[in-house]
């Protein structure tokens, strides 16, 4: 990926860090800046959040399209989120190795919700799963019936951890930022958020301290290629 960084005043390294710490960790934009100050760079708040929204989705993009082809198990699952004080559903698929293959944010949760997502699903990721598993919710049953029929869909809500546990770094970071303003906000920060984070978060229980290590490593060296840090310095 070449993404162009003509016309802003710092460089790369800068400007991936600070969009790296935002959706890493739960940070406010006044946050990042205060950090970066202790580094000695003065950057402000404003001039953040105009990076993490101008390449936060770029990165996100870059990172997903790096990963194999996704596993033909989808879980599926919406929560309702708090948006300007109003409520609204976020929907999420994930596969069974807890790749997220993409969020929607709409207003309802009723069958066309389902359908569009579904649709949506199938046109992100080009294929057509063996089966996939949601809980109980009606909308999941008549929309699948319409889009997939001839794809298994299992409903229990016992089979869906996996898209469940999904939500937890989005809720905790929804009680951080204190709710999202807007639904095109919410959509355009959770795209980035859920392509960005789950790079840097390994299935750190599964592995040995040394594992661990190195398999940052790896992943902090692919953050650098797609961002244009390691091409910058190779170019130098």
């Amino acid at each position: 990926m070449s993404l162009s960084y003509k016309g802003h005043r710092y460089p790369v390294e800068v400007i991936s860090h600070c969009v790296w710490l935002y959706f890493r960790f739960p940070l406010s934009f006044r946050e990042v800046e205060e950090l970066m100050f202790e580094r000695g760079i003065v950057v402000s708040y404003e001039t953040v959040r105009r990076w993490c929204g101008k390449f936060g989705q770029a990165y996100a993009g870059a990172l997903r399209s790096r990963h194999s082809r996704p596993g033909d198990k989808w879980h599926l699952d919406e929560v309702f989120i708090k948006i300007n004080g109003e409520q609204r559903y976020l929907w999420r698929a994930v596969d069974q190795d807890g790749n997220v293959l993409d969020i929607l944010v709409q207003n309802r949760r009723d069958k066309a919700a389902a359908r569009r997502f579904l649709r949506r699903l199938l046109k992100r990721t080009g294929g057509v799963p063996r089966v996939i598993v949601t809980d109980k919710l009606r909308s999941y049953g008549a929309a699948h019936r319409e889009v997939m029929p001839c794809v298994e869909h299992r409903q229990s809500k016992y089979l869906n951890n996996r898209a469940e546990n999904s939500h937890q770094p989005t809720r905790q970071r929804e009680r951080a930022m204190k709710g999202f303003r807007s639904v095109g906000g919410a959509q355009q920060f959770l795209s980035a958020f859920s392509g960005i984070s789950p790079h840097f978060r390994p299935r750190r229980h599964l592995m040995t301290a040394s594992g661990y290590r190195a398999e940052m490593t790896v992943r902090f060296a692919i953050w650098e290629q797609i961002t244009g840090v390691t091409g910058l310095a190779t170019a130098a």
